[in-house]
């Protein structure tokens, strides 16, 4: 199965999750409102909304390796950077942008890792795709697209620039 056969055209779901971003924003008061997107994929796709969305508070990054809870399994990639996170999350609004949502344990972890920077007064996820299979009750409010995927093949988000998706068959890890 290729790109083409799954209709995944990068720039629509891109519009799409802007769409609904744009939509969450109205309810809210931008200074009040900080994206974060989780590294390497979600902070691509975070960067390219963010420019769009012209936002008056820093976009974030955050970089969920020590919060994983396969950490001791797999260990760290060695080149781990530190998350770079505004001050004071207390109160705020946070839209936490990944790539993929599959099993959820990436978005436990990111969330972990937000409630030790503060406490936001809600968090909105949004993400490119969504594989629909869950191991946790996580779910995202603002979607890309759902795809269904054999448990043998993974999408993976290349990039920055430029920015693509690739079907990987037989992925050699389970990834979160």
């Amino acid at each position: 199965m290729t790109d083409s056969e799954m209709n995944l055209d990068l720039k629509q779901l891109l519009e799409t999750m802007y769409q609904g971003i744009s939509k969450k924003l109205q309810t809210l008061v931008p200074e009040d409102v900080i994206m974060i997107g989780i590294h390497t994929g979600g902070f691509w796709i975070a960067e390219n909304l963010y420019q769009r969305l012209n936002l008056p508070t820093p976009l974030g990054s955050l970089n969920i390796s020590f919060y994983r809870d396969d950490f001791t399994k797999i260990g760290l990639h060695p080149e781990v950077k530190p998350s770079q996170l505004p001050a004071g999350l207390d109160d705020k609004h946070i839209i936490l942008i990944d790539d993929v949502l599959f099993t959820g344990r990436t978005i436990r972890a990111a969330l972990n890792e937000i409630f030790d920077y503060g406490r936001p007064a809600s968090v909105t996820l949004a993400v490119l795709l969504d594989r629909g299979e869950r191991e946790l009750p996580i779910c995202a409010e603002i979607t890309g697209q759902k795809i269904s995927l054999n448990p043998d093949q993974q999408i993976k988000l290349n990039g920055p620039e430029p920015m693509n998706l690739t079907l990987v068959q037989n992925p050699l890890e389970n990834v979160l």
